[in-house]
């Protein structure tokens, strides 16, 4: 799998959450990725949410698939499935 941003986008998340998606295809493939479902939006019913972890924190990432390639749209840091996928292993 091949992997594609929006790079003034990345700038801004790097200026704004503190991560890019350098830090996030990282977690991809050192499998800190915990889940890929369907994005549950009908708006965007054509597109995918990686659920990965960064230093005990978990991420959405939504990304359109074509073929062999992911395009990440953004970087959504998630209270809810930190709590869900983490706080239950490390309390």
């Amino acid at each position: 799998m091949f992997y594609e941003w929006n790079s003034e986008k990345n700038d801004k998340l790097k200026k704004e959450r503190g991560i890019g998606f350098e830090q996030v295809v990282k977690a991809i493939t050192s499998s800190n990725s915990i889940k890929v479902e369907k994005n549950p939006n009908k708006k965007y019913f054509n597109q995918f949410i990686y659920i990965i972890k960064i230093n005990n924190y978990c991420y959405l990432i939504p990304f359109v698939k074509d073929n062999n390639v992911a395009f990440l749209k953004t970087i959504i840091p998630s209270r809810k499935a930190t709590k869900k996928y983490i706080s239950k292993f490390i309390n």
